[in-house]
């Protein structure tokens, strides 16, 4: 977030936004003023309105009414309560979905039509010019309302269209890219299968083949489908930045999706935001949950983010929508504050009573007052106003993961020895066992500034440009440590795999090469012999779905294979360079292993947890220039420890304790310990 703009929206919203969509359209006056005295009543300070309203905005073509929404602005405005507003782009109307060119193409070339969202194709003209047109009405009627805290550009990018006029504007994107069809055809690799190409009209995006896409070209059009989506929020932000340029702009992101590099839109918006729904019924879905507010908190270097949407309690989108106890609800809020969100945002303010997701929980139930979540939510709003200076603070992580939406698109999108293969399950193995630690991580990119870390885990990096097989070796021969998980370094930025193969440009770093690659049979385990000195391994180890035959050069085996075809050779590499240190995994490792490694990493490099904590007790610091924000969450279902190591105030109940003491947590109990920092 620009930081002038941050300031500016914390003060205007007093502390931590808590609030969630809104959709007035749906109900009477009556309600709406009821709605306002629940939000006072909860705590809310804002709301997202105006998402899915475009048809209740412009019902006819070029016919506005936005006398419902000057209403409810004004009565929200009246109460203290602020406004996110967005561009309604989401859900084009029916009368603009009854011109066919605006509807999105599927891969197989059906085109879909009206009835749900999304439903619009993001090259087309008409589109984007109705599109811009009303945002350019909203933006010149509520510029200067004094309840615009934000404005919201549509609502989760996710189109992929494969009609004619996507595909002309591919060709024109790759005559951009690559400036001949020579060029082209080098970096596409065209002399495989006959696709070499003499004239530009050959050239199309690739919609529905027999057998397999040339995966150069899948990747370009990851790319480009990432690109020509940020195209659309580009055209609308400088819409609403001219005519309001003191109010931030946001669009909301998602969690694992696979359509956009949410690294290059990050830079675009003023605050980053995300919609987060960790699945309570799967062990482990707050673990991705952190993993996803690492991410946003890192896509912008560190600036606090918004968290926009989340569950009061059940989803309806899924085969089995178990719902969030009030415990879990509060518990995952925090947490997202914790990992430097400055918001507690919801889908939706009050349940739907049709359309899709009436069974979507919200913060105001079906049930209304009478509900579990109703005082849930109202008791959370209130507890929320005693972290009014927790906003702007920030984390300072030491330790980094690397995801890249690249890497993800190139790696899944092409043909190998483990076509199952997930980069999200993987990146996951890793962040869990890097997660027990108790470190705190950003999540980056390799072509990023490596200097601030002294761990860095690069989970399967298929796709690594020279720049960052370079940067890599740099960060430890400066005395960083790293950790690097097999298929890593096996081709360049055009998908071509680097040689001689494979990782060549990793040899250095990890003081070894890769002869040869093979996966392992489904449901098979090789035993390992670990070497290394690991006094909490549990048990045997061993490797699954993947083997490296591996050839050490300047490192030391740290664990072997015990039988099979490699039975002897390193599975896991130690590599000492420079000042630093590199560790090859040339396998899949189990939980207790790969955790083991994990720890022994960090100890090594000299990095720390905030505070010493039982395992299921997740501890977040986050930091402002004098004070401290200590966030211990407990994830399980009884009381845990955890010893504290300085004199703290626990802002949600106010009680001061002081330096050793033993502070007890509830089952899925959070306390937030405020200490002045020494010094500060």
């Amino acid at each position: 977030m620009n930081d002038e703009l941050s300031s500016t929206l914390t003060r205007r919203l007093g502390g931590i936004a808590y609030g969630g969509d809104y959709n007035p359209e749906q109900w009477d006056r009556a309600t709406w003023v009821e709605d306002v005295r629940l939000m006072c009543e909860a705590g809310v300070n804002l709301v997202t309105v105006g998402v899915f309203s475009w048809s209740s905005l412009e019902p006819r073509d070029g016919h506005f009414t936005f006398g419902w929404l000057d209403e409810i602005i004004d009565l929200l405005w009246s109460n203290g309560i602020a406004v996110d507003l967005a561009t309604p782009n989401a859900a084009p109307p029916p009368w603009l979905a009854g011109h066919t060119d605006t509807l999105l193409v599927e891969r197989d070339g059906r085109r879909v039509s009206i009835g749900s969202r999304g439903h619009f194709c993001p090259s087309s003209e008409l589109y984007r010019d109705r599109s811009r047109r009303i945002a350019s009405a909203l933006a010149e009627r509520y510029r200067n309302h004094p309840a615009i805290a934000l404005w919201h550009i549509g609502n989760e990018y996710h189109a992929h269209c494969f009609c004619d006029t996507c595909d002309s504007r591919f060709r024109g994107w790759l005559q951009h890219r690559y400036g001949s069809l020579e060029e082209l055809n080098d970096r596409w690799g065209t002399t495989f299968w006959s696709q070499g190409y003499d004239a530009w009209d050959q050239v199309h995006l690739p919609s529905k083949v027999r057998g397999h896409v040339n995966p150069t070209r899948e990747l370009d059009f990851s790319r480009f489908t990432s690109e020509v989506q940020h195209e659309l929020f580009l055209a609308e932000r400088d819409i609403l930045r001219a005519a309001a340029p003191g109010i931030p702009i946001t669009t909301n992101f998602m969690a694992f999706f696979p359509l956009i590099d949410y690294r290059r839109w990050a830079e675009g918006v003023d605050v980053v935001s995300l919609d987060m729904y960790p699945d309570p019924a799967v062990p482990g879905s707050l673990i991705e949950a952190a993993f996803q507010y690492d991410l946003m908190r890192s896509l912008r270097h560190g600036q606090p983010w918004l968290l926009l949407e989340q569950a009061s309690s059940a989803v309806s989108q899924w085969q089995v929508n178990v719902a969030k106890s009030p415990e879990r609800m509060r518990l995952g809020s925090y947490q997202a504050v914790a990992r430097g969100a400055d918001s507690v945002m919801f889908f939706q303010w009050r349940a739907s009573r049709y359309g899709q997701e009436k069974f979507h929980s919200a913060m105001v139930p079906h049930g209304g007052e009478s509900t579990d979540t109703w005082r849930a939510v109202r008791a959370l709003g209130q507890e929320l106003d005693t972290l009014r200076d927790v906003p702007g603070s920030r984390i300072r992580a030491e330790a980094a993961i690397v995801w890249d939406w690249d890497n993800k698109w190139a790696v899944e999108g092409a043909a190998h020895p483990l076509n199952s293969f997930s980069y999200r399950d993987v990146v996951m193995e890793h962040y869990r066992a890097l997660w027990r630690t108790g470190v705190h991580a950003d999540v980056i990119s390799l072509d990023d500034d490596l200097s601030a870390y002294r761990v860095i885990v690069v989970p399967n990096q298929y796709l690594l440009s020279q720049h960052a097989a370079d940067a890599l070796r740099r960060f430890v021969e400066n005395g960083g440590h790293v950790l690097v998980s097999y298929f890593s370094g096996i081709v360049d930025e055009h998908d071509h795999v680097a040689l001689p193969g494979y990782a060549p440009g990793l040899r250095e770093t990890i003081g070894a090469h890769v002869r040869d690659i093979t996966a392992i049979r489904e449901g098979e385990a090789i035993p390992l012999v670990v070497s290394m000195e690991i006094a909490d391994l549990p048990g045997s180890a061993a490797a699954m779905r993947w083997q490296d035959d591996i050839g050490l050069e300047t490192a030391t085996a740290l664990v072997s294979y015990g039988s099979g075809r490699f039975a002897g050779r390193p599975a896991v590499t130690d590599n000492r360079l420079g000042a630093g240190r590199a560790i090859y995994v040339g396998t899949t490792l189990d939980e207790g292993l790969l955790g083991a490694i994990m720890s022994d990493l960090v100890k090594t490099a000299g990095v720390r947890p905030p505070l010493s904590a039982p395992a299921d007790v997740e501890v977040v610091e986050r930091r402002s220039e004098a004070a401290s924000y200590l966030f211990a969450l407990n994830h399980s279902d009884e009381a845990r420890n955890v010893v504290l190591e300085r004199e703290a105030i626990d802002r949600l109940t106010g009680v001061a304790y002081s330096s050793g003491h033993t502070l007890e947590l509830a089952p899925q109990d959070v306390a937030v310990l405020f200490s002045a920092r020494i010094g500060a």
